[in-house]
């Protein structure tokens, strides 16, 4: 039984080394050669793990400013663009301006361009005119319409006075014709004709002096009332110079 437990023991103790031996040779590398190129092995690959996280921030670094830089020239390339399209439309102002107004399609007498000041000036200028001339062509069209006012009043007041004077009735034998009219201007002719042929007409000048003198004398209002009297009495009995 002795030499049968002994012989157990030897033999646990001999696989208990065995497993040991076998552990460490799994762990350990065989040789220093061995054991040199595992260290080296594990330095390159942490040097390279590092080199490649540090170009990864040299790489997102540099899209940043890349990105910055590109934001940037937009945006002044933005500023430019609407620069120039703001002195565009100030020129095309300043055109339109200058072809409006009269006094700025001649240059100056030096024979340069109209500055922008002298436009504006001289744009000024032509719209207190045009206003001036507004204002007076407004106070012409008020005159021209009162006196359309006036004037239709007048219309309606003669119309109105002709139609009452059409409607009221008046007895026939007062109308006068117009032969009778005729033969009162005829006599009152006949008369006057009779007192110019004593006026002398040898010469234009004697004629003119005597043709003042005859109207003077003969066309006075007191004669000429006299003569209408005595051509009216023998067409008209009835008629009475005294009413």
């Amino acid at each position: 039984m002795g030499d049968q437990s002994e012989s157990y023991d030897s033999r646990i103790t001999n696989a208990m080394n065995t497993n040991i031996d076998i552990h460490e040779h799994k762990l350990e590398p065989s040789s220093p050669v061995d054991r040199h190129t595992f260290s080296r092995c594990s330095s390159t690959g942490s040097v390279n793990t590092l080199s490649s996280a540090h170009n990864t921030e040299d790489e997102e670094d540099s899209d940043n400013k890349n990105s910055t830089v590109s934001y940037k020239e937009r945006r002044r390339e933005a500023h430019t663009q609407a620069e120039q399209k703001r002195r565009d439309a100030i020129k095309r102002g300043y055109d339109t301006l200058q072809d409006l107004v009269p006094a700025c399609h001649q240059s100056d007498a030096s024979g340069y361009k109209l500055s922008k000041a002298t436009i504006l000036q001289k744009s000024i200028d032509y719209i207190n005119y045009l206003m001036a001339q507004k204002k007076k062509e407004e106070e012409e069209q008020n005159e021209l319409r009162k006196e359309v006012l006036a004037l239709s009043i007048m219309k309606a007041n003669y119309e109105k006075i002709a139609n009452d004077t059409d409607n009221q009735p008046g007895p026939s034998d007062n109308c006068v014709s117009d032969e009778i009219k005729f033969q009162v201007f005829q006599a009152i002719m006949d008369h006057l004709f009779k007192s110019f042929e004593k006026v002398p007409t040898f010469e234009f000048e004697e004629l003119t002096n005597w043709i003042f003198r005859w109207l003077e004398e003969h066309c006075k209002p007191s004669t000429l009332q006299q003569v209408v009297v005595s051509v009216l009495q023998p067409i008209h009995p009835t008629y009475n110079h005294s009413s």
